[in-house]
């Protein structure tokens, strides 16, 4: 029934000359390359309570969401029919197994929070990131890279992930040492997340003396992911212990510095990154120092960087 309802959405696409398709592309894209610095926006700029919250909601999502994907290993749609065409390169460019969406998961973990947060103050904002979760996670069905379940299950972790990282953040909100003990468990889950995706068994299935999926491709995604949530959790204590940074509320800077902010984590993620630390270090350990350095650099450097350029303007 899955591979039916791509093979209708399919139609479709091709009906319209695939004048969609690169709308659906930008939505998903926009979800997994530009959404993901959100939560450092808003800890710099906006309120520091709400950005740990955002952090530590997509950090975790991304953690859970690759070690299902690694422990299910489901096939991509293409894979299991012959018929499904996807759209575009994700034959080439998907880099993980296919269930639960990733893309959806990262759209309902960032725009997710963004309701919750806004809701009562911005109502409209809260409706379009509604609305952008659902675009999101049908792209992904009408691209022909995830089948229906992987958009739902994708959703409905991120919902439970959402609603207990918030129910914990306000249990454990001023008490350092549940805090710390939380961080020490966040380390150790990193270290048993990466012994279970490296020593785990993956399905090795050929035709034609071709492998189908590289095992070694589809777990790339997860170091990525451990490196980012480590880097947040060494990030996060050194921020609570020693810098403590508060926002500089009113500072006429504070725009234009987190923005930059933004804009470095983003040329460090897609370009700087890949020329250097990955380039030398390999796809999985090279990305995983690379996003673990960038979210300290946002949890550390830039904080400092801010705090100081606008108490020098200020004097």
């Amino acid at each position: 029934m899955d591979i039916q309802y791509l093979l209708w959405l399919q139609e479709i696409r091709n009906a319209t000359g695939g004048v969609f398709d690169e709308f659906f592309n930008a939505l998903s894209k926009f979800a997994v390359d530009i959404m993901p610095f959100l939560p450092f926006v808003v800890f710099w700029g906006a309120d520091k309570k709400w950005g740990y919250r955002f952090i530590t909601t997509w950090g975790i999502g991304e953690i859970i969401n690759g070690i299902i994907k690694l422990t299910v290993c489901a096939y991509r749609p293409w894979i299991r029919s012959d018929l499904i065409e996807p759209a575009g390169d994700s034959k080439t460019a998907a880099t993980g197994y296919s269930f639960p969406s990733g893309h959806t998961l990262v759209a309902t973990v960032t725009y997710g929070t963004t309701i919750v947060w806004q809701k009562d103050k911005r109502r409209w904002l809260a409706i379009l990131c509604g609305v952008l979760i659902l675009l999101t996670g049908f792209s992904r069905n009408f691209l022909g890279v995830h089948t229906p379940q992987d958009v739902i299950v994708g959703f409905c972790e991120s919902v439970v992930i959402i609603i207990v990282v918030g129910i914990v953040q306000k249990k454990v909100e001023g008490n350092e040492r549940v805090i710390d003990i939380l961080t020490l468990v966040g380390i150790i889950a990193v270290v048993g997340t990466l012994l279970y995706i490296l020593f785990k068994p993956y399905p090795m299935d050929y035709v034609d003396g071709q492998l189908l999926v590289d095992p070694q491709k589809m777990m790339n995604d997860s170091f990525k992911a451990c490196g980012a949530f480590l880097g947040f959790m060494i990030g996060s204590y050194c921020d609570r212990h020693y810098l403590k940074y508060e926002i500089p509320v009113g500072a006429p800077e504070l725009p234009i510095l987190t923005c930059t902010g933004a804009a470095i984590m983003f040329g460090w993620k897609e370009f700087f990154a890949p020329a250097t630390i990955v380039a030398a270090f390999g796809s999985h350990w090279g990305n995983m120092i690379a996003r673990g350095l960038m979210v300290l650099f946002a949890m550390c450097i830039w904080p400092m960087f801010i705090t100081k350029t606008c108490s020098e303007r200020n004097h």
